[in-house]
């Protein structure tokens, strides 16, 4: 097992796909449930579809799940996509969703949400237990 590291507010986070991955968690199920209706009728029509996407700024390719692309790209930009009553762990969920899972630190997930203190955001994301597979960028 690891060793725990206690993460700062200087610490980045991000969506740990491979947390999802080991814990045989549903991504899926999960990105599903902040679809909005648009998209979840689009991916009805085409479940469990991948697509090479390049990014656009190194040019690497990457294999992207089409209802991440989806509801990063569509229903991300909706006003509602994240609302004042989500609980916090959701809420930063949707921040990573929206900013494309670039890592994070709980100051900088403040400054997106405007809800609770980044002391708040640190210790709810930040301690041993993960939350939606929220955890902090590995170093070295």
């Amino acid at each position: 097992m690891a060793k725990y590291i206690k993460p700062t507010l200087d610490t980045k986070f991000h969506i740990d796909f491979e947390w999802w991955q080991k814990t045989k968690q549903a991504l899926k199920i999960d990105l599903n449930s902040h679809a909005c209706a648009e998209v979840q009728e689009q991916y009805d029509d085409q479940p469990h579809k991948t697509f090479d996407w390049i990014d656009p700024d190194t040019g690497q390719v990457f294999n992207i799940d089409l209802m991440w692309y989806l509801v990063h790209t569509h229903c991300s930009q909706e006003p509602d996509f994240i609302d004042s009553r989500m609980p916090l762990t959701t809420a930063i969920f949707c921040t990573f969703i929206a900013n494309d899972n670039t890592p994070l630190t709980a100051v900088e997930i403040y400054e997106r949400l405007q809800k609770k203190t980044p002391e708040l955001i640190l210790g709810t994301i930040g301690g041993r237990k993960v939350y939606k597979g929220i955890r902090p960028v590995a170093t070295g």
